[in-house]
């Protein structure tokens, strides 16, 4: 496995410079959340922009993830909308335009998957299963075209929160290209122990590891030792199965103090895989 950092926890550095600050401090892979700074996939020469990151991932011998779940990328003044399951038609066809863009940049930085989620509908009923997962597999089919790899996150408060919500739309895409973002740190929050469960069931599928110190029932990323996580058993069943993906930090709320918390981050992943 390769650790990792999301850039989305470096929000106040240029994308160039937390990439080589990772790389310096040690880490073999980053999860690149694109954002107004970082591969805006709006911005004009964002195409010239991927061939400038993707020389330097290379020269830093790091491999990616692309991440879309930047807050206020796609409307200034609402978090994380719109979302694929948006009342206007045209507000979800932007959020599927938006992912469509991001497949390309993938594609374009050859990163080992695509990470995005479902968001939040007004109101949740069974129809929007159907339809999340007609779009879905619509994206999984632009993704395969471009050999890009789609990595689904299960996020608390969304409508896809949970395993069991993912397996039934996993089951409604029934695409090659369609696999899972595990976000360790949710499934202690949801109760959905134990984790290592979930990872051997998974192994097939999993392309995409988040990973941060979490409490049960509390959607707040923690830095390690804030939480109440045993995180041996989770690299311990990562190393049973063979995952060689990232495995990458997610700490959005540390970008004031991103160097050491990263460093920090590091040294305690390095600390529980040495005392296996």
């Amino acid at each position: 496995m390769h650790l990792g950092y999301n850039t989305n926890g470096f929000a106040h550095h240029r994308l160039e410079d937390a990439l080589s600050i990772l790389a310096e401090l040690g880490y073999t892979s980053v999860a690149i959340t694109l954002d107004h700074h970082a591969l805006n996939p709006f911005d004009a020469d964002c195409v010239s922009q991927c061939e400038r990151i993707r020389a330097l991932l290379e020269t830093l011998k790091l491999r990616c993830v692309i991440e879309t779940g930047a807050r206020f990328l796609l409307d200034s003044r609402r978090k994380h909308q719109p979302t694929l399951l948006s009342v206007s038609a045209a507000d979800a066809r932007r959020r599927f335009d938006f992912l469509l863009a991001c497949i390309d940049i993938a594609q374009r930085l050859r990163a080992d998957a695509l990470s995005f989620w479902s968001g939040t509908p007004a109101e949740a009923t069974s129809k929007h299963m159907t339809s999340l997962g007609a779009v879905c597999r619509r994206l999984a089919e632009e993704a395969a075209k471009r050999d890009v790899r789609l990595a689904f996150e299960p996020e608390p408060g969304m409508f896809i929160d949970t395993m069991d919500k993912f397996v039934e739309l996993y089951r409604c895409v029934d695409h090659p290209n369609f696999g899972l973002t595990l976000d360790v740190g949710h499934l202690h929050c949801m109760g959905e122990l134990p984790i290592a469960d979930h990872i051997e069931r998974w192994k097939d599928r999993l392309w995409n590891v988040h990973i941060e110190d979490m409490r049960r029932g509390v959607h707040d990323h923690l830095m390690f030792g804030d939480g109440e996580m045993d995180f041996a058993p989770i690299f311990a069943a990562l190393r049973s199965i063979g995952y060689a993906g990232g495995v990458h930090v997610e700490l959005s709320r540390h970008s004031h103090d991103a160097v050491e918390t990263a460093r920090r981050a590091l040294e305690f992943m390095r600390g529980v895989q040495e005392s296996k």
